[in-house]
């Protein structure tokens, strides 16, 4: 009797670690076959939201190639390291889309995506995720209006650090009254987005390859 118990148990369990090792085979396999498209896909809408903010006409490389990593950092309120997209215009810099994250939004973080030009003036600069109050404080993403797109051609030669602040607070730029703590996140958080492109655009910028450069803790990376 315990024999016969011993070998069902036996064959259940060889049974589960055949079926196992099937289903984890499927699954590699369907990784596989699949990461492609989802990659491709992801890609393509990157480049869609890259357009938004920099027109094709400006750049002549593929954005998605020439990438830096960036380390942490106050100004751009990245915890972890970021990736940021170099354009460049027969040959020379032309401009750079980075990640920037607003840690004082009225329901949590606000993420950001802006465009730099070589000069210092602003491209674009658009959402990529918040967690504001449906209706109020929504009006940051521009497929709820416009007000995004305020930022476009700002620069600290244009507009003093010192306006970079809603009217409320005595600065330059509108918000809509009732919401005024996610636009004044959003504007403190493009500006020192802004700063630290004046800072660090020599080293943004630098034609180097995997050279990692310890005062700004950038990390520069081309993907092949």
């Amino acid at each position: 009797m315990s024999d016969s118990i011993v070998k069902h148990t036996s064959k259940t369990a060889i049974t589960m670690i055949a079926f196992a090792f099937i289903g984890t085979a499927l699954l590699a396999y369907v990784f596989e076959i699949t990461r492609a498209p989802i990659e491709a896909s992801e890609a393509e809408a990157r480049l869609a939201l890259f357009k938004q903010i920099l027109p094709e006409s400006a750049y002549d490389n593929d954005l998605l190639k020439q990438v830096i990593k960036i380390a942490p950092s106050e100004l751009l309120g990245n915890h972890l390291p970021t990736e940021a997209n170099i354009a460049t215009l027969n040959h020379k810099a032309a401009g750079i889309i980075l990640e920037a994250v607003a840690h004082d939004g009225y329901s949590g973080d606000i993420k950001l995506l802006i465009a730099i030009r070589a000069d210092g003036s602003i491209s674009g600069v658009r959402v990529l995720a918040h967690k504001e109050t449906p209706g109020l404080g929504d009006y940051i993403d521009v497929a709820r209006g416009n007000w995004i797109k305020l930022f476009n051609n700002e620069s600290l030669a244009k507009t003093p650090a010192k306006l970079w602040q809603v009217k409320k607070d005595g600065g330059k730029f509108d918000y809509m009254v009732g919401a005024t703590i996610t636009p004044r996140a959003v504007v403190k958080a493009v500006l020192k987005a802004v700063q630290f492109f004046e800072l660090n655009k020599d080293t943004l910028f630098a034609d180097s390859r995997n050279v990692a450069t310890e005062n700004t803790g950038l990390i520069h990376k081309h993907k092949d």
